[in-house]
């Protein structure tokens, strides 16, 4: 299965960085205070939108061929873009920790690390390379890892969009009390996406910073996801086919 290849691979690269664990944790305590994700998203007017640089996806293969992501992000920041989101897997999505740190000096608004976390070195590792926030995915750990792994981040100042993809790891993420939580429209078994599945998140969810992820193509997408009670999207492969959308999606939907 597709997923326990990437697992697989993100315990490979964790080996390799326990053994510089401290020094990561003492760059991270080091680090300045973050820029807010969860602020940055508040409900002024416009949904808020998070857009995603990646050059590559398990699903959709290459986006790009020509990938710049100072150059995309300064284009997104510059369209309207709340925060920017930056893969750095390297296997699966072709990204890079220095995509991250060039990306995190070249803009203003808080920047997502994007990865496939499993243990607190890559909270660290995150900290360390200028992350404001990193993503949890409730599906890759267990109860007592994901309490470990958000506790983790929190002692470092390090924000967190915790990621569901069921209405299980919607019971175990709300255990947390987070306050961003992402609702990914993507079954990680088929790579199918449905986006109704926000819909019918939104209750469970509840009163926090909620982001609807994955499958969002469209003005209208935006406006249905807004009118169940989401503050923010998360949009990668659209936007990186055509970043001229945000221009669109910023100024003229979802007000």
């Amino acid at each position: 299965m597709f997923l326990e290849s990437i697992v697989a691979s993100v315990d490979e690269r964790v080996e390799r960085l326990i053994p510089v664990a401290a020094f990561l944790r003492g760059r991270a305590e080091q680090m300045p205070p973050v820029r807010s994700l969860a602020g940055a998203l508040d409900g002024r007017g416009a949904m808020a939108v998070i857009a995603e640089c990646k050059q590559k996806s398990p699903s959709k293969g290459w986006l790009t061929q020509e990938y710049d992501p100072v150059r995309q992000a300064k284009t997104y920041e510059t369209n309207g873009a709340r925060a920017i989101s930056v893969l750095t897997e390297p296997h699966y999505f072709a990204g890079e920790l220095a995509h991250l740190d060039a990306v995190r000096a070249a803009v203003q608004v808080p920047v997502l690390r994007k990865d496939f976390v499993r243990h607190p070195v890559q909270l660290f590792e995150a900290r360390a390379h200028g992350a404001d926030a990193a993503l949890l995915i409730v599906r890759i750990v267990d109860d007592a890892q994901l309490v470990d792994l958000y506790q983790t981040a929190q002692g470092i100042g390090l924000e967190v969009l915790v990621e569901i993809h069921s209405a299980a790891e919607a019971e175990r993420a709300m255990r947390l009390d987070p306050a961003l939580v992402g609702v990914n429209n993507r079954d990680l078994d088929s790579f199918e996406t449905r986006l109704a599945f926000s819909r019918e998140m939104a209750s469970v969810v509840g009163g926090r910073v909620k982001v609807s992820e994955s499958g969002i193509a469209s003005g209208a997408d935006l406006d249905a996801v807004k009118s169940w009670g989401y503050q923010a999207v998360l949009v990668g492969e659209s936007l990186m086919r055509d970043s001229r959308l945000l221009e669109e999606w910023s100024g003229g939907h979802a007000h």
